[in-house]
C-alpha cells in the first residue's frame, strides 16, 4: 500500500496526474513557447498539490537542485529531458560541502510520455539538451514547495550555493 503524506496525494497519484495533464493537447498547446527562456503555467493539482507546466527552450536546464520535503513527479509531454540524478539520499541539514560516493550517478532520457515520481530529498537536474527543439514537461509537488536546495558540482564535489523559499520565487 502507498505511503501516504498526511492527508495528501502519494507520487504514484502525482505520477497520474502529471501523466493525465501531458496527454491533454489543448493544455500542452496553450504553453508559450519562448526560445530564450523556461516558461511556465501553474495548473490545479490533486489533493492541494503544486503543479506547473513548464517549457524548455533548447538547451536549458534547472541545475542541481532538490525540493526538501516535498514527494513529487514529473513527465515529458513533447521533446525530451534528460533527468541526472543520485541515487542516494543525502543529509538534510548542517553540511555545506559532500563527496559524493561512486556509482550514486544515474541518467535517463525522458522522451514524450515518459517520466517519474520520486520521494522527499531527491537531488537531480533536469536538462533539454536538443539543440533544435523544445520540450514540455508537467511537473506535481506535494505539500506545496516549501524550499528549493540549489547545488553546484564539481567532479564528486557537491556544494549547497542556496535556498529558495516561495517567496523568492514570486
Amino acid at each position: 500500500m502507498p505511503v501516504r503524506t498526511s492527508s495528501g496525494p502519494t507520487a504514484a497519484e502525482l505520477l497520474d496526474f502529471v501523466r493525465r495533464a501531458a496527454a491533454d493537447t489543448a493544455l500542452i498547446a496553450s504553453l508559450p513557447l519562448d526560445p530564450e527562456g523556461r516558461t511556465w503555467i501553474r495548473l490545479d493539482g490533486p489533493g492541494g498539490s503544486e503543479a506547473w507546466l513548464i517549457g524548455w527552450p533548447p538547451g536549458t536546464g534547472t541545475g542541481w537542485h532538490d525540493h526538501a520535503e516535498s514527494i513529487g513527479a514529473f513527465l515529458t509531454a513533447a521533446g525530451t529531458l534528460k533527468e541526472h540524478s543520485l541515487a542516494a539520499r543525502l543529509p538534510t541539514d548542517g553540511w555545506k560541502t559532500l563527496e559524493l560516493a561512486e556509482d550514486i550517478d544515474r541518467s535517463r532520457e525522458l522522451t514524450a510520455g515518459q517520466g517519474k515520481a520520486f520521494g522527499r530529498h531527491h537531488v537531480h537536474e533536469v536538462l533539454n539538451e536538443s539543440a533544435t527543439e523544445h520540450a514540455v514537461s508537467v511537473h506535481a509537488y506535494y505539500p506545496p514547495l516549501p524550499q528549493i536546495r540549489r547545488y553546484s558540482r564539481t567532479g564528486a564535489v557537491l556544494r549547497l550555493e542556496q535556498t529558495e523559499r516561495p517567496e523568492d520565487w514570486q
